[in-house]
């Protein structure tokens, strides 16, 4: 195990109706004017954008709203809201809802105090100050409400990058998991993947003598094998979406990541498909992942066959490991679909035309150098190869 510093100083408040106490949790972290910014759609009509603003005015906490948040957040509303927070002197920021509009909200504030162009941060400018962020989480996913982590695409050349910074955390998250049995089964699923991906991105490493966070790592996957198809069949099964949400959270705050170098080849290869295509990002991950890990299994047969016996119930064939290895790939697949993941690039509305873009992108795009860095050093030529690998 690697040498390592962690922090993760987020406030949790979890459990039903949880939401309705907003505004204390904005006034303990300092806010007395804030930015409310949301998607639009599931948070108005369900009536959860007015039970917060009744929070906050209990509080007599002033507040200004920016909505319009999509999947595959924009730069473009990053910038209006950088703006808007500027002139309304805003000095806290609440984010309602998923994974994307936390990420916006996210860069949002970190942009207000900074004098250069957001955008920085997407290339590898640490983020080292921002407003005080707070969290109400409708979609269990992308564990951003517990990450210092944002993901923005911009809107010049479609570039979808990550940034990241300790400044970013939020300091306090409120996931009521009954806020998210409405979600369509497809976003569901597309919310499994994801969590399941943050899992595995941390699991492919190259660091020896890990087996404290490969333990954890492993009992979250199966735990998202256990609840998956529960949910999937009962939308409205409170404790299954609860697993899953802490689980969420759990899979990217980086508790399971500390001290072991990270993969993270998935997700750069996923966010040109997300960033050309606009498909959901866990959809992307379905497509991308089994392609990517067959491809990059020899780098570590054994790591992968572990994960196969420990997760996926396969019997480890000692005269053949790679043959478990894959089977542990193939389990994982049928996984993905079996919960209504698409399976090829065709179920996804990606082009075979598009491949050598895509691969160019992500190796040289937005100033990038000529490799997809993480588990295995891949060069254009290998992530074209992998992009074939899911026609």
């Amino acid at each position: 195990m690697d040498n390592f510093t962690f922090y993760s100083p987020t406030y949790f408040v979890f459990g039903k109706e949880s939401e309705n106490e907003t505004g204390k949790y904005v006034r303990r972290f300092g806010g007395s004017k804030v930015l409310l910014h949301y998607g639009g759609g599931s948070v108005v009509r369900s009536g959860l954008l007015e039970r917060v603003k009744k929070s906050l005015e209990k509080e007599s906490i002033g507040y200004i709203e920016l909505g319009g948040v999509k999947q595959n957040p924009r730069s473009g509303l990053v910038y209006e809201g950088i703006a808007l927070c500027r002139k309304e002197k805003v000095d806290f920021i609440l984010a309602v809802g998923g994974g994307s509009t936390i990420d916006s909200a996210k860069v949002i504030a970190a942009g207000v105090p900074y004098s250069g162009d957001f955008w920085d941060y997407y290339q590898g400018v640490p983020v080292e100050e921002a407003l005080p962020l707070g969290i109400v989480l409708t979609i269990s996913a992308a564990g951003s409400e517990g990450s210092p982590d944002s993901v923005i695409t911009k809107e010049e050349g479609m570039y979808k990058r990550g940034a990241t910074g300790e400044a970013l955390r939020p300091k306090f998250t409120v996931m009521n998991p009954a806020l998210t049995q409405t979600l369509p089964a497809y976003q569901t699923a597309c919310g499994i993947t994801d969590i399941i991906a943050h899992l595995y991105e941390r699991y492919l490493t190259n660091t020896k003598e890990v087996e404290c966070t490969d333990r954890m790592i492993e009992a979250l996957m199966l735990t998202m094998v256990h609840e998956g198809p529960r949910v999937i069949e009962n939308p409205n099964h409170y404790d299954a979406r609860a697993n899953i949400m802490w689980a969420g959270m759990m899979a990217h705050n980086n508790s399971c990541g500390v001290g072991r170098e990270q993969d993270w080849i998935s997700h750069n290869i996923e966010h040109e498909l997300s960033a050309l295509y606009d498909c959901a990002h866990g959809a992307g991950l379905a497509v991308v992942m089994p392609a990517v890990f067959s491809y990059n299994m020899n780098q570590d047969v054994m790591r992968f066959a572990q994960i196969a016996v420990r997760v996926w119930g396969c019997q480890m064939d000692f005269n053949n490991p790679a043959k478990t290895a894959a089977e542990g790939i193939e389990a994982l697949r049928r996984f993905l679909i079996s919960i209504g993941m698409p399976k090829n690039f065709e179920e996804l509305g990606a082009k075979e035309e598009d491949i050598e873009r895509l691969a160019h992108s992500c190796c040289y795009g937005d100033g990038r150098t000529g490799t997809c860095e993480g588990f295995v050093s891949l060069r254009q030529k290998d992530v074209e190869n992998i992009y074939r690998g899911m026609l």
